[in-house]
Protein backbone atom coordinates (compact mmCIF):
# COMPACT_ATOMS: atom_id res chain seq x y z
CA UNK A 1 0.00 0.00 0.00
CA UNK A 2 1.50 3.40 -1.31
CA UNK A 3 0.94 5.64 1.56
CA UNK A 4 0.45 9.46 0.41
CA UNK A 5 1.86 12.23 3.13
CA UNK A 6 -1.75 13.84 5.02
CA UNK A 7 -0.71 17.21 4.08
CA UNK A 8 -0.07 16.22 0.54
CA UNK A 9 -3.09 14.65 0.60
CA UNK A 10 -4.89 17.29 2.17
CA UNK A 11 -3.91 20.05 -0.20
CA UNK A 12 -5.16 17.57 -2.82
CA UNK A 13 -8.70 17.63 -1.70
CA UNK A 14 -8.45 21.56 -0.96
CA UNK A 15 -7.68 22.11 -4.66
CA UNK A 16 -9.96 19.50 -5.82
CA UNK A 17 -12.95 21.03 -3.47
CA UNK A 18 -12.19 24.61 -4.81
CA UNK A 19 -12.01 23.85 -8.73
CA UNK A 20 -15.24 21.80 -8.16
CA UNK A 21 -18.12 24.11 -9.74
CA UNK A 22 -20.99 21.84 -8.89
CA UNK A 23 -22.91 23.72 -5.58
CA UNK A 24 -25.41 21.26 -3.72
CA UNK A 25 -22.40 18.87 -2.49
CA UNK A 26 -21.07 20.46 0.50
CA UNK A 27 -23.15 22.24 3.63
CA UNK A 28 -19.71 23.53 5.40
CA UNK A 29 -16.49 23.46 4.64
CA UNK A 30 -13.58 22.82 7.54
CA UNK A 31 -11.48 25.68 7.00
CA UNK A 32 -8.67 25.02 5.62
CA UNK A 33 -5.70 25.84 8.42
CA UNK A 34 -7.33 23.38 10.57
CA UNK A 35 -7.46 20.63 7.97
CA UNK A 36 -3.70 21.53 7.69
CA UNK A 37 -3.22 21.93 11.21
CA UNK A 38 -5.19 18.20 11.37
CA UNK A 39 -2.36 16.26 8.58
CA UNK A 40 0.38 18.13 10.57
CA UNK A 41 -0.35 16.30 13.62
CA UNK A 42 -0.73 12.94 11.77
CA UNK A 43 2.71 13.45 10.42
CA UNK A 44 4.07 14.22 13.95
CA UNK A 45 1.91 10.76 15.23
CA UNK A 46 3.88 8.66 12.12
CA UNK A 47 7.05 10.28 12.68
CA UNK A 48 6.52 8.95 16.96
CA UNK A 49 5.70 5.48 15.48
CA UNK A 50 2.45 5.85 15.97
CA UNK A 51 -0.30 3.11 14.81
CA UNK A 52 -2.59 5.22 12.31
CA UNK A 53 -3.81 2.91 9.46
CA UNK A 54 -5.56 6.11 7.73
CA UNK A 55 -3.08 8.55 7.93
CA UNK A 56 -2.88 10.28 4.27
CA UNK A 57 -6.54 9.79 3.47
CA UNK A 58 -9.78 12.43 3.77
CA UNK A 59 -13.19 12.07 3.96
CA UNK A 60 -16.53 13.49 4.36
CA UNK A 61 -19.23 13.46 7.06
CA UNK A 62 -22.80 13.58 6.21
CA UNK A 63 -24.23 16.80 8.02
CA UNK A 64 -26.03 14.79 10.65
CA UNK A 65 -22.90 13.51 12.52
CA UNK A 66 -21.34 15.97 14.57
CA UNK A 67 -17.80 17.19 14.41
CA UNK A 68 -16.27 19.23 16.68
CA UNK A 69 -16.76 23.39 16.28
CA UNK A 70 -19.13 22.55 13.10
CA UNK A 71 -22.72 23.18 12.52
CA UNK A 72 -25.15 20.15 12.66
CA UNK A 73 -27.82 20.78 10.36
CA UNK A 74 -29.56 17.89 9.36
CA UNK A 75 -30.25 19.59 5.99
CA UNK A 76 -31.98 21.99 8.10
CA UNK A 77 -30.46 25.62 8.69
CA UNK A 78 -32.79 26.11 11.41
CA UNK A 79 -32.26 23.51 13.44
CA UNK A 80 -28.80 24.15 13.44
CA UNK A 81 -26.42 22.91 16.42
CA UNK A 82 -22.40 23.66 16.44
CA UNK A 83 -21.63 20.61 18.27
CA UNK A 84 -18.97 20.68 20.87
CA UNK A 85 -17.77 16.61 20.27
CA UNK A 86 -17.27 14.65 17.34
CA UNK A 87 -19.51 11.94 17.20
CA UNK A 88 -18.09 8.76 18.48
CA UNK A 89 -17.94 7.57 14.30
CA UNK A 90 -16.25 10.58 13.24
CA UNK A 91 -13.87 10.60 16.16
CA UNK A 92 -12.63 7.02 15.81
CA UNK A 93 -11.58 7.66 11.78
CA UNK A 94 -9.70 10.99 12.81
CA UNK A 95 -7.63 9.03 15.52
CA UNK A 96 -6.60 6.82 13.00
CA UNK A 97 -4.93 9.37 11.08
CA UNK A 98 -7.83 10.29 8.37
CA UNK A 99 -8.83 13.79 8.47
CA UNK A 100 -12.18 15.63 7.70
CA UNK A 101 -12.76 17.85 4.99
CA UNK A 102 -16.25 19.01 5.74
CA UNK A 103 -19.85 18.46 6.36
CA UNK A 104 -22.32 16.73 2.99
CA UNK A 105 -25.81 17.83 2.00
CA UNK A 106 -28.45 15.30 2.33
CA UNK A 107 -32.06 14.82 2.19
CA UNK A 108 -33.54 16.76 5.09
CA UNK A 109 -33.64 15.00 8.35
CA UNK A 110 -32.52 11.90 5.98
CA UNK A 111 -36.13 12.02 4.83
CA UNK A 112 -35.73 10.68 1.14
CA UNK A 113 -33.23 8.55 -0.82
CA UNK A 114 -33.19 10.83 -4.02
CA UNK A 115 -30.77 13.80 -2.59
CA UNK A 116 -33.46 16.82 -3.38
CA UNK A 117 -35.36 17.50 -0.53
CA UNK A 118 -32.34 20.31 0.68
CA UNK A 119 -32.39 24.09 1.30
CA UNK A 120 -28.95 23.93 0.19
CA UNK A 121 -29.84 22.96 -3.29
CA UNK A 122 -30.45 19.59 -5.52
CA UNK A 123 -27.18 17.48 -5.10
CA UNK A 124 -25.53 17.05 -8.41
CA UNK A 125 -25.27 13.36 -9.60
CA UNK A 126 -21.52 13.08 -9.95
CA UNK A 127 -21.06 12.63 -13.71
CA UNK A 128 -24.45 12.22 -15.51
CA UNK A 129 -26.38 15.35 -15.37
CA UNK A 130 -30.02 15.04 -15.44
CA UNK A 131 -30.20 11.87 -13.35
CA UNK A 132 -30.49 12.09 -9.59
CA UNK A 133 -27.49 11.58 -6.67
CA UNK A 134 -29.65 9.79 -4.60
CA UNK A 135 -29.84 10.22 -1.17
CA UNK A 136 -30.16 10.47 1.47
CA UNK A 137 -26.43 10.60 2.24
CA UNK A 138 -26.22 12.45 -1.39
CA UNK A 139 -23.32 14.88 -0.59
CA UNK A 140 -21.07 12.01 0.70
CA UNK A 141 -21.80 10.07 -2.06
CA UNK A 142 -20.78 12.44 -4.71
CA UNK A 143 -17.54 13.56 -2.78
CA UNK A 144 -16.26 10.17 -3.17
CA UNK A 145 -17.32 9.62 -6.06
CA UNK A 146 -16.13 12.76 -8.36
CA UNK A 147 -12.47 12.13 -6.27
CA UNK A 148 -12.71 15.27 -3.59
CA UNK A 149 -12.39 13.00 -0.80
CA UNK A 150 -10.64 9.65 -0.45
CA UNK A 151 -14.01 8.41 1.32
CA UNK A 152 -17.04 9.44 3.17
CA UNK A 153 -19.56 8.65 5.78
CA UNK A 154 -23.40 8.72 5.81
CA UNK A 155 -26.10 7.17 7.68
CA UNK A 156 -28.94 4.20 6.30
CA UNK A 157 -32.38 3.56 7.20
CA UNK A 158 -33.90 2.35 4.06
CA UNK A 159 -31.12 2.59 2.00
CA UNK A 160 -29.39 5.74 2.22
CA UNK A 161 -25.84 4.26 2.26
CA UNK A 162 -26.51 2.04 -1.01
CA UNK A 163 -29.37 3.99 -3.18
CA UNK A 164 -26.21 7.10 -3.44
CA UNK A 165 -23.47 4.51 -4.10
CA UNK A 166 -25.47 2.91 -7.24
CA UNK A 167 -27.05 6.63 -8.71
CA UNK A 168 -22.82 7.37 -8.86
CA UNK A 169 -20.89 4.00 -9.68
CA UNK A 170 -19.09 3.52 -6.19
CA UNK A 171 -19.00 1.46 -2.93
CA UNK A 172 -21.96 1.65 -0.28
CA UNK A 173 -21.05 -0.92 2.62
CA UNK A 174 -24.21 -0.58 5.15
CA UNK A 175 -22.92 -2.50 8.15
CA UNK A 176 -24.74 -4.30 11.01
CA UNK A 177 -27.03 -2.31 12.14
CA UNK A 178 -25.42 -1.62 16.07
CA UNK A 179 -22.19 -2.38 14.85
CA UNK A 180 -21.23 1.45 14.68
CA UNK A 181 -21.99 4.31 17.34
CA UNK A 182 -25.20 6.17 16.14
CA UNK A 183 -24.03 8.69 19.33
CA UNK A 184 -23.89 12.42 18.03
CA UNK A 185 -25.93 11.81 15.20
CA UNK A 186 -29.50 13.38 14.36
CA UNK A 187 -31.69 10.17 14.05
CA UNK A 188 -33.94 9.21 11.68
CA UNK A 189 -35.75 6.21 12.89
CA UNK A 190 -33.38 5.33 16.23
CA UNK A 191 -33.65 1.60 16.15
CA UNK A 192 -33.11 0.96 12.91
CA UNK A 193 -30.36 3.60 11.79
CA UNK A 194 -26.72 2.76 10.71
CA UNK A 195 -24.04 4.68 9.56
CA UNK A 196 -22.69 3.53 6.14
CA UNK A 197 -19.51 3.61 4.67
CA UNK A 198 -18.93 5.45 0.78
CA UNK A 199 -15.64 4.34 -1.16
CA UNK A 200 -14.53 3.99 -5.22
CA UNK A 201 -13.27 0.60 -3.64
CA UNK A 202 -14.13 -2.01 -1.31
CA UNK A 203 -10.85 -2.56 0.62
CA UNK A 204 -10.98 1.03 1.56
CA UNK A 205 -14.91 0.74 2.28
CA UNK A 206 -13.94 -2.41 4.98
CA UNK A 207 -11.06 -0.81 6.19
CA UNK A 208 -12.38 2.44 7.49
CA UNK A 209 -15.81 0.14 8.46
CA UNK A 210 -13.84 -1.74 10.49
CA UNK A 211 -11.76 0.84 12.42
CA UNK A 212 -15.32 3.03 13.21
CA UNK A 213 -16.92 -0.15 14.52
CA UNK A 214 -14.71 0.45 17.43
CA UNK A 215 -16.94 3.03 18.62
CA UNK A 216 -19.06 0.19 20.31
CA UNK A 217 -20.10 -0.63 22.83
CA UNK A 218 -21.39 2.54 23.44
CA UNK A 219 -23.01 3.17 26.73
CA UNK A 220 -24.68 6.27 25.35
CA UNK A 221 -26.12 4.49 22.10
CA UNK A 222 -28.63 2.10 23.34
CA UNK A 223 -28.77 0.12 20.02
CA UNK A 224 -25.06 -0.53 19.84
CA UNK A 225 -24.10 -4.07 20.63
CA UNK A 226 -21.21 -6.52 20.20
CA UNK A 227 -20.30 -8.80 17.29
CA UNK A 228 -20.92 -12.85 18.43
CA UNK A 229 -18.08 -14.94 18.52
CA UNK A 230 -17.52 -16.70 15.82
CA UNK A 231 -19.36 -14.74 13.10
CA UNK A 232 -18.74 -14.58 9.59
CA UNK A 233 -18.99 -17.93 7.44
CA UNK A 234 -17.52 -17.41 4.02
CA UNK A 235 -20.27 -17.03 1.00
CA UNK A 236 -20.86 -19.88 -1.28
CA UNK A 237 -24.43 -20.04 -2.14
CA UNK A 238 -25.79 -16.77 -3.79
CA UNK A 239 -29.48 -16.30 -3.76
CA UNK A 240 -31.30 -14.37 -7.04
CA UNK A 241 -34.63 -13.27 -6.83
CA UNK A 242 -37.04 -15.49 -8.91
CA UNK A 243 -37.26 -13.07 -12.56
CA UNK A 244 -40.92 -12.45 -11.75
CA UNK A 245 -39.89 -10.61 -8.74
CA UNK A 246 -37.40 -8.26 -10.03
CA UNK A 247 -38.34 -4.59 -11.10
CA UNK A 248 -36.56 -2.79 -13.28
CA UNK A 249 -38.70 0.19 -13.88
CA UNK A 250 -39.49 0.09 -17.56
CA UNK A 251 -35.86 0.40 -18.00
CA UNK A 252 -35.12 -2.45 -21.11
CA UNK A 253 -31.39 -2.69 -20.39
CA UNK A 254 -31.91 -3.46 -16.53
CA UNK A 255 -32.77 -7.41 -16.84
CA UNK A 256 -29.72 -7.67 -18.93
CA UNK A 257 -27.29 -5.58 -17.13
CA UNK A 258 -28.49 -7.84 -14.11
CA UNK A 259 -28.06 -11.26 -15.79
CA UNK A 260 -24.48 -10.01 -16.70
CA UNK A 261 -23.90 -9.19 -12.93
CA UNK A 262 -24.58 -12.83 -12.27
CA UNK A 263 -22.52 -14.35 -15.18
CA UNK A 264 -19.70 -12.46 -13.43
CA UNK A 265 -20.11 -14.28 -9.71
CA UNK A 266 -20.82 -18.31 -12.14
CA UNK A 267 -17.44 -17.14 -13.34
CA UNK A 268 -16.33 -16.67 -9.95
CA UNK A 269 -17.33 -20.03 -8.93
CA UNK A 270 -20.33 -19.43 -6.84
CA UNK A 271 -23.36 -21.46 -6.92
CA UNK A 272 -26.82 -19.43 -7.54
CA UNK A 273 -29.89 -20.44 -6.51
CA UNK A 274 -33.36 -19.33 -6.69
CA UNK A 275 -34.76 -16.86 -4.09
CA UNK A 276 -38.40 -15.81 -3.04
CA UNK A 277 -37.85 -12.52 -1.62
CA UNK A 278 -41.72 -11.99 -1.35
CA UNK A 279 -41.59 -11.79 2.14
CA UNK A 280 -38.72 -9.18 2.11
CA UNK A 281 -40.67 -7.20 -0.56
CA UNK A 282 -43.51 -7.41 2.16
CA UNK A 283 -41.33 -5.57 5.17
CA UNK A 284 -40.40 -2.94 2.32
CA UNK A 285 -43.88 -1.75 2.18
CA UNK A 286 -44.45 -1.97 5.70
CA UNK A 287 -41.71 0.80 6.23
CA UNK A 288 -43.25 3.54 4.78
CA UNK A 289 -46.73 2.41 4.73
CA UNK A 290 -47.06 0.79 7.90
CA UNK A 291 -46.31 2.31 11.56
CA UNK A 292 -42.59 2.29 11.79
CA UNK A 293 -42.30 6.05 10.24
CA UNK A 294 -43.78 6.83 13.69
CA UNK A 295 -40.04 6.61 14.83
CA UNK A 296 -39.37 9.90 12.78
CA UNK A 297 -41.62 11.67 14.36
CA UNK A 298 -40.29 10.63 17.64
CA UNK A 299 -37.18 11.69 16.64
CA UNK A 300 -37.64 16.02 14.91
CA UNK A 301 -41.22 15.40 15.10
CA UNK A 302 -42.06 18.54 17.41
CA UNK A 303 -38.96 20.61 15.76
CA UNK A 304 -41.21 19.80 12.02
CA UNK A 305 -44.37 20.39 13.81
CA UNK A 306 -43.37 24.26 15.20
CA UNK A 307 -41.30 24.88 12.11
CA UNK A 308 -43.34 23.91 9.28
CA UNK A 309 -42.41 26.72 7.08
CA UNK A 310 -38.95 25.97 7.45
CA UNK A 311 -39.14 22.26 6.59
CA UNK A 312 -38.80 20.81 3.21
CA UNK A 313 -42.92 20.39 2.27
CA UNK A 314 -42.27 16.56 1.46
CA UNK A 315 -40.42 15.80 4.37
CA UNK A 316 -42.59 18.08 6.56
CA UNK A 317 -46.00 16.22 5.98
CA UNK A 318 -44.21 12.79 5.98
CA UNK A 319 -42.93 13.58 9.28
CA UNK A 320 -46.07 15.08 10.82
CA UNK A 321 -48.18 12.74 9.71
CA UNK A 322 -46.36 9.87 11.54
CA UNK A 323 -47.15 11.74 14.72
CA UNK A 324 -50.97 11.21 14.34
CA UNK A 325 -50.23 7.23 13.36
CA UNK A 326 -52.08 5.99 17.01
CA UNK A 327 -49.42 3.16 19.05
CA UNK A 328 -52.12 0.52 18.07
CA UNK A 329 -51.16 -0.08 14.52
CA UNK A 330 -46.85 -0.06 16.12
CA UNK A 331 -47.78 -3.11 17.82
CA UNK A 332 -49.63 -4.34 15.27
CA UNK A 333 -46.88 -3.90 12.55
CA UNK A 334 -44.23 -5.32 14.86
CA UNK A 335 -45.84 -8.36 14.97
CA UNK A 336 -46.14 -8.84 10.80
CA UNK A 337 -42.59 -7.11 11.15
CA UNK A 338 -42.27 -10.46 13.12
CA UNK A 339 -43.75 -13.18 11.37
CA UNK A 340 -42.26 -12.24 8.22
CA UNK A 341 -38.75 -12.29 10.19
CA UNK A 342 -39.35 -15.92 10.89
CA UNK A 343 -40.31 -16.67 7.40
CA UNK A 344 -36.88 -14.89 5.96
CA UNK A 345 -34.45 -15.78 8.42
CA UNK A 346 -35.84 -19.80 7.24
CA UNK A 347 -35.09 -19.06 3.85
CA UNK A 348 -31.71 -17.63 4.70
CA UNK A 349 -30.12 -20.68 6.07
CA UNK A 350 -30.35 -22.05 2.34
CA UNK A 351 -27.91 -19.32 0.92
CA UNK A 352 -24.93 -17.20 2.12
CA UNK A 353 -25.86 -14.19 0.70
CA UNK A 354 -28.63 -12.62 -1.81
CA UNK A 355 -27.70 -10.21 -4.76
CA UNK A 356 -30.51 -8.02 -5.99
CA UNK A 357 -30.55 -4.83 -7.86
CA UNK A 358 -29.21 -2.06 -5.64
CA UNK A 359 -32.37 0.17 -7.45
CA UNK A 360 -34.69 -0.74 -9.96
CA UNK A 361 -33.62 2.53 -12.33
CA UNK A 362 -31.67 5.83 -11.59
CA UNK A 363 -34.29 7.98 -12.07
CA UNK A 364 -34.14 11.89 -13.76
CA UNK A 365 -34.26 14.84 -11.50
CA UNK A 366 -37.11 15.89 -13.08
CA UNK A 367 -38.98 12.77 -12.66
CA UNK A 368 -38.55 13.36 -9.13
CA UNK A 369 -39.81 16.53 -9.56
CA UNK A 370 -43.20 15.75 -11.05
CA UNK A 371 -43.98 12.87 -8.90
CA UNK A 372 -41.16 12.91 -5.20
CA UNK A 373 -43.50 10.75 -3.22
CA UNK A 374 -43.61 7.31 -5.86
CA UNK A 375 -40.36 7.81 -7.34
CA UNK A 376 -38.71 7.76 -4.09
CA UNK A 377 -40.91 5.19 -2.90
CA UNK A 378 -39.77 3.05 -5.74
CA UNK A 379 -36.07 3.90 -5.21
CA UNK A 380 -36.31 1.41 -2.06
CA UNK A 381 -37.53 -1.35 -3.44
CA UNK A 382 -34.73 -3.57 -2.74
CA UNK A 383 -33.32 -1.25 0.51
CA UNK A 384 -35.96 -0.68 2.52
CA UNK A 385 -36.32 -3.95 4.35
CA UNK A 386 -32.76 -4.24 5.04
CA UNK A 387 -32.55 -2.68 8.35
CA UNK A 388 -35.71 -3.88 9.45
CA UNK A 389 -35.14 -7.47 9.20
CA UNK A 390 -31.48 -7.00 10.79
CA UNK A 391 -28.90 -7.59 7.83
CA UNK A 392 -26.24 -6.26 6.42
CA UNK A 393 -25.37 -4.90 2.98
CA UNK A 394 -22.94 -4.09 0.15
CA UNK A 395 -23.30 -1.85 -3.25
CA UNK A 396 -21.25 -2.29 -5.72
CA UNK A 397 -21.05 -0.97 -9.23
CA UNK A 398 -20.67 -4.76 -11.46
CA UNK A 399 -19.47 -3.03 -14.82
CA UNK A 400 -17.98 -0.11 -15.93
CA UNK A 401 -19.76 2.92 -16.76
CA UNK A 402 -20.53 4.82 -19.80
CA UNK A 403 -20.49 8.41 -20.80
CA UNK A 404 -24.69 8.55 -20.66
CA UNK A 405 -25.31 5.90 -17.78
CA UNK A 406 -24.01 5.17 -14.69
CA UNK A 407 -22.63 1.40 -14.21
CA UNK A 408 -25.32 -0.67 -12.91
CA UNK A 409 -25.05 -1.77 -9.18
CA UNK A 410 -25.78 -4.69 -7.26
CA UNK A 411 -26.14 -5.40 -3.92
CA UNK A 412 -25.15 -8.30 -1.74
CA UNK A 413 -27.42 -9.48 1.35
CA UNK A 414 -26.44 -11.14 4.38
CA UNK A 415 -27.76 -11.77 8.04
CA UNK A 416 -26.39 -9.53 10.36
CA UNK A 417 -22.56 -10.01 11.92
CA UNK A 418 -21.61 -11.50 8.16
CA UNK A 419 -20.17 -7.64 6.80
CA UNK A 420 -17.10 -9.25 6.16
CA UNK A 421 -18.18 -12.09 4.32
CA UNK A 422 -19.93 -9.84 1.87
CA UNK A 423 -16.23 -8.16 1.81
CA UNK A 424 -15.18 -11.46 1.15
CA UNK A 425 -17.63 -12.65 -1.45
CA UNK A 426 -17.07 -9.17 -3.45
CA UNK A 427 -13.59 -9.01 -3.46
CA UNK A 428 -12.89 -12.78 -5.31
CA UNK A 429 -15.59 -11.05 -8.39
CA UNK A 430 -13.65 -10.56 -11.57
CA UNK A 431 -10.81 -8.06 -11.37
CA UNK A 432 -12.12 -5.94 -14.04
CA UNK A 433 -15.34 -4.41 -12.17
CA UNK A 434 -14.46 -1.32 -11.02
CA UNK A 435 -15.22 -1.32 -7.16
CA UNK A 436 -11.96 -4.32 -7.07
CA UNK A 437 -9.64 -2.00 -7.96
CA UNK A 438 -7.63 -1.02 -5.13
CA UNK A 439 -6.79 2.41 -3.96
CA UNK A 440 -4.45 3.52 -1.71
Amino acid sequence: MTRVRPTDAVNAALEAIAADSDSGVWITLVESQRARRAATAVEARLAAGDDVPLAGLTFAVKDNIDVAGLPTTAGCPSFARIASVDAPVVAALCAAGAVVMGKTNMDQFATGLVGMRSPYGICPNAFWPGLIAGGSSSGSAVAVARGLVDFAIGTDTAGSGRVPAACNGIVGLKPTRGRISISGIVPACRSIDCVSLFARDIELAARATSIAAQTTPDALDAWSREPPVGNGRAARRIGVPYESQLDFDGDATGAPRFAAALDGLRAAGYELCPFDISPMLAVTRLLYGGAFVAERYEAVGEFVDTHREQVDPVVGKIISDAGRIPAWRVFRDRTELERLRRIVDVSLREIDALIVPSVPRVPLVVEVQASPVDTNENLGTYTNFVNLLDLCALTLPSELPTADRPPFSVTFIAPAWHDDALVRLALRLPRDMPATHRTR
